[in-house]
């Protein structure tokens, strides 16, 4: 049987078990912040070839605080009582700084949100990391036709 890629990430870099429940929310949601742009920049990128600033404007607008904190709102009755708790420890977590475009509310819903995806990332949880990304991104509108979505954004019809 063939080694997920997390196991072979892990031997590979000889990186050591980490017990996921020891970090700061800080901490998780630096990590899930990652985990959730590189899903997302995949999704973006799965779309076909386009130019890299339409890319990385498509991939701003799914990463931005406002949409993950969006994101939590529809996906909460989802998710277990502990993913409700990591992402509480997440969302009230007291950062020193803040997104500039954001607000306060947003940035917390989305460092709670972030801390979440974080949290599964480092306990190995992938498959449902992306369940709940993909659910998410479904309930908003994201995992639909992309070619449909283009046309309706642009203001055509067919």
């Amino acid at each position: 049987m063939e080694k997920s890629l997390t196991a072979r990430c892990s031997e590979a870099l000889k990186l050591h078990d980490v017990d996921a429940d020891s970090y700061s929310p800080l901490a998780l949601a630096y990590i899930g912040d990652a985990a959730y742009e590189i899903i997302i920049r995949t999704k973006v990128m799965n779309h076909g070839s386009m130019q890299v600033n339409k890319m990385h404007k498509r991939t701003a607008g799914l990463v931005k605080a406002e949409t993950q904190a969006n994101l939590y709102k529809l996906l909460e009755d989802e998710l277990t009582e502990e993913e409700k708790a990591v992402y509480r420890r997440g969302r009230n977590a007291k950062s020193g700084t803040m997104a500039k475009n954001a607000t306060m509310k947003d940035y917390r819903m989305a460092t709670g949100f972030e801390a979440l995806i974080g949290w599964l990332y480092l306990k190995g949880r992938m498959e449902r990391m992306v369940e709940i990304i993909a659910s998410g991104l479904s309930k908003i509108g994201e995992l639909g036709d992309t070619e449909d979505k283009e046309k309706t954004e642009a203001g055509e019809t067919t």
